[in-house]
């Protein structure tokens, strides 16, 4: 992560060294505020920064990179094993459908593990606003009738409260959410995909302002809080689908989300504006923070860097808009899950990285009491994650409910929350708060997807994919604990 003081405010913080915002980044832990080559200083060539980089890492900063080298390891591994069918275009670009879900999800979840808490109820939370979605799209809009009225004025007054609670934490935007969410539920409407999709993430807003504030507010520990929701939302869902029974997702338009697939013209477009988005945005970053004689990277490693993302992504796209159907129907085209991922990667990190509250959430997971004696409102920082984690749980359960194309009372529960938080952790976000990005979440779930995929093709049981992700898991944890105990010596 680059220095908090880039950009537009970097003046006003110079100008100010005693104000909360200032006294926040001192309070977050120096990994949180520069990675990669962020710390290093113009008057450094290429080849110093490299080498400053690899002195960064001896020193236990390693960030994604055991992550990404574990992801082209698999690559390499399953293209050897399985060569007929794991590089094949149709498997890759299934393979993206597959895991963008849980990825999700797991990005949500960053927000959280950043302030050094957890959410455990992130996956039946995500559970529960897909089967909100789906029970008011198979019932004709009548969620009254579907509920039952006890249900039904139970749910409402859920909201209310959640609307409340917002308000007493500050958390405005939640509050606004969350009256939407009662809104479309008194008046009612007629199934609308959009306004269906819409419902399912105020609905987790709903869920992330009650955690927030248990969590936040009342002091209670997530781990218990989560836990106890975690039981408590899967018993809603199986009240609202019943012991067995499944809600089909027949909508040509909510199918589409997890399986369509963009036009060639519309793969190329969303490259044009991604790629040159990225590199104007790396390029005007680089050229502002040297005029103003602030920290910056050398110009030729983000030139280099630049280049090999732009390159990267040519390639990729030119791969997805090949017809990978073997048959006489063509699929071809960049899937829709590729731009939703893009999209809120984008947002959330931007949020993280340029926003006062993304430094206030560093500074809350590297140390809260000094965050709280910075100024910081602790309470609304460590309630506001839980909104936003809730609401990334929402767009995963659209996601992975439209992948499959029905919601059963086992929506959420099970694998969905293990691989979310193994997901982000695998990635490079720590489980002791303050370090980490949302990257992180997506290439930690890139990893996951892609073991679940080739052990699949390779036909192993369920056993062995469960074992071997349980010490992928285990060995990034370790890799957090090593890298942290090693940071801690170099700084003494």
């Amino acid at each position: 992560m680059t220095a908090p003081t880039e950009g537009p405010e970097a003046q006003t913080e110079k100008a100010a060294p005693s104000s909360g915002t200032s006294a926040a980044e001192r309070a977050a832990p120096a990994s949180s505020r520069a990675a990669d080559f962020g710390i290093d200083t113009t008057a450094r060539s290429t080849g110093e920064a490299i080498r400053g980089y690899l002195t960064n890492l001896r020193g236990g900063d390693l960030g994604a990179l055991p992550a990404l080298l574990g992801l082209l390891a698999l690559f390499i591994l399953f293209t050897v094993l399985a060569p007929d069918t794991f590089p094949s275009l149709l498997n890759l670009a299934n393979l993206l459908q597959q895991g963008a879900g849980q990825t999700i999800i797991a990005m949500g979840l960053v927000f959280v593990l950043l302030t050094g808490e957890i959410d455990l109820a992130a996956g039946t939370a995500s559970g529960l606003t897909a089967s909100v979605m789906a029970l008011h799209l198979v019932s004709n809009g009548n969620l009254l009738g579907a509920m039952g009225t006890p249900v039904f004025l139970l749910f409402a007054a859920v909201i209310v409260l959640a609307i409340v609670l917002a308000v007493l934490l500050r958390i405005w935007a939640g509050a606004v959410a969350s009256a939407g969410a009662l809104l479309l539920l008194l008046i009612g409407f007629a199934p609308n995909p959009w306004l269906e999709m819409l419902l399912a993430v105020l609905v987790g807003v709903v869920i992330g302002c009650l955690t927030g504030f248990l969590v936040a507010k009342v002091g209670m520990p997530s781990f218990v809080v989560t836990l106890a929701l975690f039981i408590a939302w899967q018993g809603v869902i199986l009240q609202l689908i019943g012991d067995g029974g499944t809600l089909g997702l027949r909508d040509p338009v909510i199918n589409a989300v997890a399986n369509g697939n963009l036009s060639t013209l519309g793969s190329w477009i969303l490259f044009v504006v991604a790629a040159g988005g990225y590199a104007a945005v790396m390029l005007n970053r680089q050229v502002s923070r040297r005029r103003l004689g602030l920290v910056a990277q050398p110009t030729g490693l983000v030139l280099i860097k630049t280049g090999a993302v732009v390159v990267l992504a040519a390639v990729a796209t030119y791969l997805l808009t090949v017809n990978r159907s073997p048959g006489q129907l063509v699929i071809s085209g960049v899937p829709y899950v590729v731009p939703i991922v893009l999209v809120l990667l984008v947002a959330g990190t931007y949020v993280l990285d340029r926003t006062r509250f993304g430094r206030h959430v560093y500074a809350v997971g590297g140390n809260r009491e000094a965050a709280r004696r910075a100024g910081i409102d602790v309470v609304r920082i460590r309630a506001a994650v839980f909104v936003i984690s809730t609401a990334f749980a929402a767009i995963g359960a659209i996601i992975y409910s439209s992948k499959v194309g029905s919601v059963s009372p086992s929506a959420g529960g099970g694998n969905t929350l293990l691989f979310a938080v193994g997901g982000a952790v695998i990635g490079g976000t720590s489980l002791f708060g303050g370090r980490g990005r949302l990257s992180n979440a997506v290439i930690g779930g890139a990893v996951l997807a892609t073991v679940n995929n080739g052990l699949g093709l390779l036909g192993q049981p369920a056993s062995v994919v469960f074992l071997v992700n349980g010490i992928v898991l285990l060995l990034a944890a370790g890799v957090d604990v090593l890298s942290r105990r090693r940071s801690a010596v170099a700084t003494r």
